[in-house]
């Protein structure tokens, strides 16, 4: 089935009214005409048979769309979206499961101008997981349950129960609420009207500098470099115990050590500070010679 051909069939374009007054033409069909029509589809992909079963439940579509009207968004492009979802459903529907193309289609429907209001909603990406959609689409409804239709944070009481209800954190339905209060704004907008002044200006970038960045980078590059020369001075056995006992994240024990290298666990441990003493001696010297590089830090013509 073509998307394409049925969503031409017809469309809200010419005014809501008169959309309204065209889809009311397609006849309702009966269960069996549905039946029939739907195995037709099915079985020969007869394009016809779809068009029939997505023109007669144009009407649930749009009264689907009726009920998201509180969010802002032109029906038309409501109905539009919901068309869409219509047509998915007729892909997708099994006849002989026993139940009709309506109960199963409304699901495809609402789900399709769902996706529509939280992409149209804002530009900031909200309403990600299946708890956050629900919140975003209930919320509105419980708040006026509540009587707290006023603008401004929920009461402390108020966002307990909304959380519980809808088993969500109560940091998310005061988060859900601040976003539906307060729509996206222009970085690019004046901030007074005989100014050239925008919003943008005001903004503080708190990442490092570039400059920062490399300088830090160099001087852990140059670190490592210390390091694994200072490690070149330990023969194998000091190096491995500084290994084992200082550079990782669960060091080994004085006990391993000692079975490993057949020695006394104080042994280990005098190996162990001897080690990290030369280390330390050798990377002060290293850092010593940095300095008095050319062009180094601190460094005399």
């Amino acid at each position: 089935m073509s998307s394409r051909a049925l969503a031409l069939t017809i469309g809200p374009e010419g005014g809501l009214a008169r959309y309204l007054d065209e889809i009311r033409k397609f006849p309702i069909l009966a269960a069996d005409e549905e039946f029939m029509l739907a195995k037709r589809w099915r079985e020969h992909g007869d394009t016809d048979a779809a068009q029939q079963l997505v023109t007669s439940h144009l009407r649930l579509v749009a009264k689907i769309a009726m009920g998201y009207r509180g969010y802002g968004l032109p029906i038309g492009e409501l109905i539009s979206e919901g068309n869409v979802g219509m047509m998915q459903a007729v892909k997708r529907f099994d006849p002989d499961k026993g139940f009709r193309l309506a109960t199963y289609a409304m699901w495809w429907i609402r789900a399709s101008m769902q996706e529509y209001i939280l992409r149209s909603w804002s530009l900031v990406k909200m309403g990600t997981t299946a708890a956050q959609k629900k919140l975003f689409f209930n919320l509105r409804r419980m708040k006026g349950q509540l009587k707290q239709i006023d603008e401004g944070d929920l009461p402390l009481e108020a966002v307990q129960k909304i959380a519980k209800d809808l088993g969500v954190p109560e940091d998310d339905v005061v988060q859900m609420n601040r976003r539906l209060a307060a729509p996206d704004h222009s970085l690019n907008a004046p901030l007074r009207q005989d100014g050239d002044a925008e919003w943008q200006d005001w903004l503080v970038d708190d990442t490092p500098s570039q400059e920062n960045v490399l300088a830090d980078r160099q001087e852990m590059d140059q670190r490592r470099q210390l390091l694994e020369g200072a490690m070149g001075g330990l023969n194998e056995r000091e190096r491995d115990i500084l290994r084992e006992r200082r550079l990782k994240e669960e060091p080994a024990t004085l006990e391993d050590l000692s079975k490993k290298y057949s020695i006394s666990r104080e042994r280990v441990r005098q190996i162990e500070v001897r080690a990290f003493e030369k280390l330390q001696r050798a990377m002060r010297a290293g850092n010593r010679r940095l300095v008095d590089l050319p062009g180094a830090g601190g460094a005399t013509a």
